[in-house]
């Protein structure tokens, strides 16, 4: 292993997967953009809100690279402090992820009805963000990466309470989610859909919080945690949009015209001539903006 594996290596296979991430933001939000979504104002300002931040931010992160492999070349001792790029990351980080978990957690109320609950996710958002930023600004302050030891319980309070509210929010929704099935097969697909969706989104959050948790603590003396600290933002971002341009898909899918045509069943009663006629027409079943399910009932009409 060379001498700057962990230092400059590990930071730019983290630059490598944010910039990867980035371009799935921009494919995204250009989706979002072009199909035309009739959400509601403040959704819209979210994601435009979140695309300008990821795109400042990885802005930031070239230049980082920049500053440590060009402007830096042949100075190991730059190495030994950190510049602005590192608070901004995680003021940033901290920024996308309580924007996400707010816009998840209204869809949770709107599942669940219970504002107590969301309260409390609210709650250990903004704990999280608060923690981040006074963690970022601090080591702005103390530039010395030798320095950094006390930030180790601010950085802990910021990813736990962070990484928490990913993961009650994912377990909420797939409860409030699982309990919405109806019994018939093309609407529940959708359903299990929409919670793999869920589910999938809130872990690979998750997992890199907490491996940037772990590295933070086990390897200070490294970049192995700026490896997953910059790509964080961006998985918040991926993590909105994908939510919110699923919508297509799952229209797509409850639309399937071997799915939603009527059926037709005659029932002879006793031994007379009358027949009844009985036409069900199955209604799509799809995914609001704002996190309802909305599936209409079975219209049956008696002839």
């Amino acid at each position: 292993m060379g001498e700057f594996d962990l230092v400059i290596g590990v930071l730019l296979v983290g630059l490598f997967f944010n910039t990867y991430l980035y371009g799935l933001v921009t494919y995204q939000f250009f989706v979002y953009h072009n199909t035309k979504f009739n959400d509601r104002l403040w959704i819209r300002a979210i994601v435009g809100g979140l695309f300008v931040l990821d795109t400042v931010h990885s802005g930031v992160a070239v230049y980082a690279a920049w500053d440590m492999c060009v402007t830096n070349y042949n100075n190991p001792a730059s190495l030994e402090f950190i510049t602005w790029t590192i608070p901004f990351t995680a003021v940033a980080t901290a920024l996308a992820a309580l924007v996400t978990q707010f816009f998840l957690g209204h869809r949770v109320l709107m599942l669940t009805k219970s504002k107590l609950l969301v309260a409390f996710i609210g709650m250990l958002s903004v704990l999280g963000f608060f923690f981040a930023v006074y963690a970022g600004i601090y080591s702005g302050i103390l530039r010395d990466v030798a320095k950094f030891g006390v930030l180790g319980p601010f950085v802990t309070c910021w990813l736990v309470f962070q990484t928490s509210a990913d993961i009650l929010i994912t377990v909420v929704l797939a409860i409030a989610l699982s309990r919405s099935r109806t019994g018939f097969r093309r609407t529940d697909t959708i359903i299990n859909r929409i919670i793999r969706g869920a589910v999938q989104t809130g872990l690979f959050a998750s997992v890199f919080a907490l491996a940037d948790l772990y590295s933070f603590q086990m390897h200070r003396n490294t970049n192995v945690y700026a490896m997953f600290v910059y790509p964080l933002g961006r998985i918040y971002t991926n993590t909105l949009l994908d939510t919110l341009n699923a919508r297509t898909a799952l229209k797509s899918l409850g639309d399937d015209p071997a799915d939603s045509e009527g059926y037709q069943m005659h029932h002879r009663i006793g031994t007379g001539p009358t027949i009844h006629s009985i036409h069900v027409q199955k209604e799509v079943i799809t995914e609001t903006a704002d996190g309802r399910v909305v599936d209409t009932k079975y219209r049956v009409d008696d002839v």
